[in-house]
């Protein structure tokens, strides 16, 4: 029963990384095609509406900050489970985590929806993208669960021990995504409205799938079972994916910062560059994401399972893949900035030459970016919600809003460009210390 999981395999560098890399192809897809969104809206729309994009990404990104909260803590929680033998325990709280998920996503929709004018223009939007802004949130609000349970299902694939057929779902999702996008913005000429029906599109695609597997594959090692409504697991849940919830929801804090600070130097325009560049972010650290969320499982099976020996040989290579990864995606970024730039926006516009320039000193925070991402993911699959939380929300929101709000004042708009690479820096220093005091405790080194 024990080796029934692929997850109590005994790891060697390459077949680790050939476990996790399902899980990055999938988050590199998952970029790919969010960025595909902002291409086709930027290039057969225009940049306003690609700006609109931005200014509604806090709402957004809420939602995905309560989907990978309980996709994350929740994965951990019932790996763990699986790792101890409580097999029908796992089950049960897995499906009550699905269900939970969802009533918290639909909460947050219905709040928005409601309040959805003034809620856009507290973001920062002018008359002007006003109506972009809405036309784009809208359809997405409408259809949360299917954006919360995407991802809720990623998670619980890998978790389950089937990280290729996470891939599977989210290349046919994304695919369509892209479709979708042509047929909607260019054949059908919708604008943003297509942009964000194909997205909802992509996410019910993936969605219904993961529901008719985990419904219909009883033979597996997760399933849907009758659930057992249990406070506590719904806590525990929360609590475990604390780190990814802050880390979500900062990132929409920070983004409105950047919003209104950028507008003060460079309008609109600046708000296209800088979305250009979280986009071109997107695509070259799905990486990390990846490599973290595909590895987390192997982390929480093993903890739970007392196998400290496969613990300490899986955090090194960790380690060493995440480091290694960081240098070179520094050193090939620089290079193919222009490229993926020129994607958005065409090389004599101003858009082009504001992001080109910001991109150079944004790229900094590539050397570091990696081991923070992986040292908050590590203690969420220990189930220390606590520490993992502690190092999101000063990496993502203290560091980051302060730096926002204080380089610009000494470097004017490259002090906007430099805040990421400054918040980075500071939480590697961190993250090491982390890595450092909790060695004995979790027996990873």
């Amino acid at each position: 029963m024990l080796m029934e999981n692929k997850l109590a395999q005994d790891f060697k560098f390459f077949s680790l990384i050939k476990f996790s890399l399902p899980t990055m192809i999938m988050v590199l897809f998952a970029s790919l095609y969010t960025t595909v969104d902002g291409m086709f809206v930027a290039r057969y729309v225009n940049t306003s509406a690609l700006s609109a994009i931005n200014i509604v990404w806090p709402i957004f990104g809420t939602l995905f900050a309560i989907s990978s909260m309980f996709a994350s803590g929740g994965s951990a929680l019932v790996a763990k489970k699986m790792g101890e033998q409580k097999n029908d325990e796992a089950k049960a709280n897995f499906s009550l985590i699905v269900i939970s998920s969802v009533v918290f996503g639909i909460i947050f929709s219905a709040f928005c929806l409601i309040f959805l004018e003034p809620v856009i223009y507290k973001l920062g939007a002018n008359d002007i993208v006003y109506k972009y802004c809405s036309d784009y949130i809208s359809p997405i609000l409408m259809l949360s669960p299917f954006c919360i349970l995407q991802m809720i299902f990623h998670s619980f694939f890998i978790a389950a021990g089937k990280p290729k057929t996470g891939l599977f779902v989210s290349l046919i999702g994304g695919t369509c995504n892209i479709i979708f996008d042509y047929i909607f913005i260019v054949v059908f000429e919708m604008g943003i409205t297509g942009a964000a029906y194909a997205t909802v599109l992509g996410f019910i695609i993936q969605s219904s799938f993961g529901i008719l597997y985990f419904t219909f594959k009883k033979k597996g090692t997760l399933f849907f079972v009758k659930p057992i409504f249990d406070l506590y697991v719904i806590f525990k849940s929360c609590y475990n994916g604390a780190a990814e919830f802050i880390g979500n929801f900062a990132v929409s804090i920070t983004t409105f910062l950047f919003n209104i600070e950028i507008m003060k130097y460079s309008g609109v325009d600046g708000v296209a560059a800088i979305t250009i560049v979280f986009y071109s972010e997107f695509i070259l650290t799905a990486v990390f994401y990846g490599y973290a969320s595909g590895v987390a499982p192997v982390f929480s099976y093993n903890h739970g399972s007392k196998n400290y020996c496969r613990l300490k040989n899986i955090f090194k290579i960790s380690m060493t893949f995440v480091t290694v990864t960081s240098v070179l995606m520094y050193l090939l970024s620089i290079p193919a900035s222009s490229y993926v730039i020129n994607i958005f926006a065409s090389e004599d516009s101003h858009v082009f030459s504001l992001a080109l320039k910001g991109f150079f000193l944004f790229a900094i925070s590539f050397i570091f970016m990696g081991t923070n991402i992986f040292a908050a993911s590590l203690f969420t699959a220990f189930s220390n919600g606590k520490v993992a939380a502690i190092l999101m929300m000063l990496r993502t929101f203290v560091f980051l809003s302060s730096a926002i709000l204080i380089l610009p004042l000494i470097f004017k708009v490259d002090g906007i460009w430099l805040a990421v690479p400054a918040a980075e820096f500071l939480s590697i220093i961190l993250s090491v210390f982390c890595f450092i005091k909790y060695r004995k405790v979790y027996n990873y080194l």
